[in-house]
């Protein structure tokens, strides 16, 4: 079929009339019509499931995916008709993944030849038709596929005597090379084709290293502070990172400790190109498992049955604790590193504290993924590393990439249970980490992470291993649940705790709390704060952490919203624990009104003015006077704060208005 970009010189009424019979053929092409009704008709019978159901679906599919080819395929289709399938194409292939539709395209020796051709004709700088060019690689990387030698399909390269004609080899090798610097969505494309052909059998003993060679130089010539080095750098990147994924690690292994030394000479982390420094961690990683013996580490932590029911059953029989757990030797300890491993290793723990949350992410992944080649001795010394982001040195991008990492090596097994009392105590931490900048503050990514932590570790441990720190992490996600500022912080530690409820069975009051704060629940904070928390400090195991943590963090947050919401929590909760409240929890916040920070000072007058009057009207209930629960020393106390802030002149000037509005709240709680 002859694909031409060139457009045919034609008058206004012969241009409206192949519209007309281009738009007719896409009409009359559509002669399956009946049968995507007949498919679209039996979705009432086969939508519960089972195998009719995938059996409807694949047919919808390939029925989309043929009818389109078809247009593609037939010679006298007008360009612009090839064009529009190819656009139809590509909202299928954005939609549902290209990774799904590739099987779906013709991959036949013969279909090799004629997919080459419609690449080579294509003009790389015609903006229009850019999704064609976008489906072409992609069905030439499927074509690739074919498990036959590439030269059987030259035939005879002299055509004529003198000259000769280039093989189908390098042919596709100069396609894919010139589509890697493209500036538009091809160059994905590009790079999943150099993927699929450079590792091929025959292509790799005669092309890969000049293909590596050709990526080098690029990489060592181009520069991130250019446009045009940016998109060469990308393509270069997204290539060498397919390769070193698909690629036989015997083959790769030669070259990843110059592609590593060719990167460090890049230096990406310098780059403001987030894609670029997110491809670059990608690629170290690759390296780094390319550089390591492919196994599953013998000393890693196993589970064993993580089947909820059967969890569910033990403890329907009150059988809370399984058998315990037996650590297997490590029988490769004294196999030797691979001296790049070390760099690629530090090269992710930079990528751990990366500005961007997708890089942070792909370096995690990294670190639990070469945890596990690695021996038990030098694993242990990367969590080491990982534990060193938690340090307060440290910035939040820090503490969030070291959560990930904390959560990929848990889940895979990877933190031994010896190591659990460290890395308990710093992801307590992290599920309060709020940090101040300014009139906001930073952490909500940090405290999100840090319930993937607690999730993953519901999942990956025994019950018996986490049982010494079911106290702590249970009274830290349920105050998370109820008291986080953000939204998606309170719905993530919802999740984290119904994971440990179900998977571990051993939360105080577990399903209980689930049925009052679950997902849909925790969505409005106030009701959280005023009704949610109420049921929940129910539960003594609660009471005391969760008003330690109102007085602690929420009175002198820096929204005033969430300081309104905590005085009034505790109020609801003074009710609760009303000696406590007043022998520990009062006290604190009298010495806390005369605070510098304007914050800390106008959330306690507030939460003193509240906590007070809930111990009155208990009192009054009681019939008793509100001396029973506070002292005359407390009393006095309360009653001096105005005229202190009065004194010095805390009602005026910077902040004179919050202070104004606690003092007359705290005069008619009076």
């Amino acid at each position: 079929m002859a694909l031409s970009d060139e457009p045919a010189a034609c008058g206004p009424e012969e241009e409206a009339e192949d519209e007309t019979l281009a738009f007719g053929a896409a009409l009359e092409a559509f002669g399956e019509s009946a049968e995507t009704r007949a498919l679209l008709g039996r979705l009432r019978e086969v939508h519960g499931g089972g195998a009719e159901r995938e059996v409807a679906l694949e047919r919808f599919r390939e029925w989309m995916m043929n009818l389109l080819l078809d247009i593609v395929q037939d010679q006298t289709s007008p360009a612009s008709l090839v064009h529009l399938a190819f656009k139809f194409l590509y909202i299928i292939t954005k939609v549902r993944g290209y990774k799904t539709f590739l099987r779906l395209f013709p991959h036949e020796v013969a279909d090799v030849e004629p997919v080459l051709d419609l690449v080579t004709i294509q003009n790389p700088k015609d903006h229009e038709a850019w999704e064609t060019r976008y489906m072409l690689l992609l069905w030439l990387s499927v074509t690739c596929l074919i498990p036959f030698d590439f030269s059987r399909l030259d035939g005879n390269l002299l055509t004529q005597p003198g000259q000769a004609r280039m093989s189908i080899m390098d042919r596709i090798l100069q396609i894919a090379e010139s589509y890697l610097i493209v500036s538009d969505k091809a160059r994905d494309a590009a790079a999943v084709l150099v993927s699929r052909f450079i590792t091929r059998p025959d292509v790799k003993q005669s092309k890969m290293a000049e293909f590596l060679d050709w990526s080098l130089c690029n990489l060592a010539r181009s520069s991130f502070q250019t446009m045009q080095g940016v998109i060469t750098m990308d393509g270069t990147l997204q290539a060498l990172a397919q390769i070193f994924k698909h690629g036989k690690r015997e083959d790769c292994l030669p070259y990843a400790a110059t592609v590593l030394r060719c990167l460090d000479g890049c230096r990406l982390p310098e780059s403001n190109q987030t894609l670029l420094r997110k491809l670059g961690v990608k690629l170290v990683q690759r390296l780094g498992l390319t550089f390591l013996k492919p196994k599953v580490a013998a000393w890693r932590y196993q589970r064993g049955c993580r089947s909820l029911a059967a969890n569910l059953q033990l403890l329907t029989q009150g059988q809370s604790e399984q058998k315990p757990l037996i650590l297997t030797e490590d029988d490769d300890e004294d196999d030797d590193v691979p001296e790049g491993v070390e760099r690629v290793i530090e090269q992710l723990l930079v990528g751990l504290k990366d500005k961007d949350t997708v890089v942070r992410w792909s370096a995690a992944k990294g670190i639990g993924r070469m945890a596990g080649r690695l021996p038990r001795a030098l694993a242990d010394d990367v969590v080491g590393s990982v534990l060193d982001c938690f340090s307060f040195q440290e910035t939040d991008k820090a503490w969030h990439g070291g959560c990930l990492a904390l959560a990929e090596l848990g889940r895979r097994g990877l933190l031994l249970p010896s190591r659990l009392v460290d890395v308990v105590a710093v992801i307590l931490k992290a599920l309060t980490y709020d940090e101040k900048r300014g009139a906001c503050s930073v952490g909500t990514n940090v405290r999100d992470a840090a319930c993937y932590v607690c999730w993953a570790f519901a999942r990956a441990y025994e019950p018996q291993e986490l049982k010494p720190f079911v106290t702590a992490i249970s009274s830290a996600l349920v105050i998370a649940a109820v008291f986080d500022r953000d939204i998606n912080c309170r719905r993530a530690a919802s999740a984290a705790f119904q994971e440990n409820v179900g998977r571990q069975g051993t939360f105080p009051h577990g399903i209980d709390i689930l049925t009052t704060a679950d997902y849909f629940a925790v969505g409005n904070r106030s009701n959280c704060f005023l009704v949610i928390s109420v049921f929940i400090a129910g539960f003594p195991e609660y009471t005391q952490p969760m008003i330690d943590h109102l007085v602690t963090m929420k009175i002198s947050h820096w929204d005033g919203v969430i300081r309104e919401l905590a005085a009034r929590a505790l109020h609801n909760l003074a009710q609760q624990a009303p000696e406590f409240s007043a022998t520990q929890v009062f006290p604190r916040l009298l010495s806390m009104t005369l605070s510098p920070d304007l914050h800390t000072r106008h959330g306690s007058i507030l939460a003193c003015a509240e906590v007070a009057y809930a111990l009155y009207k208990l009192a009054a209930q009681e019939n008793r006077p509100v001396t029973d629960h506070l002292d005359e020393q407390a009393v006095q106390g309360l009653k001096q704060i105005h005229q202190q802030l009065y004194d010095r002149q805390l009602y005026r000037g910077l902040g004179g208005q919050l202070m104004r509005q606690a003092g007359s709240l705290l005069v008619f709680e009076q």
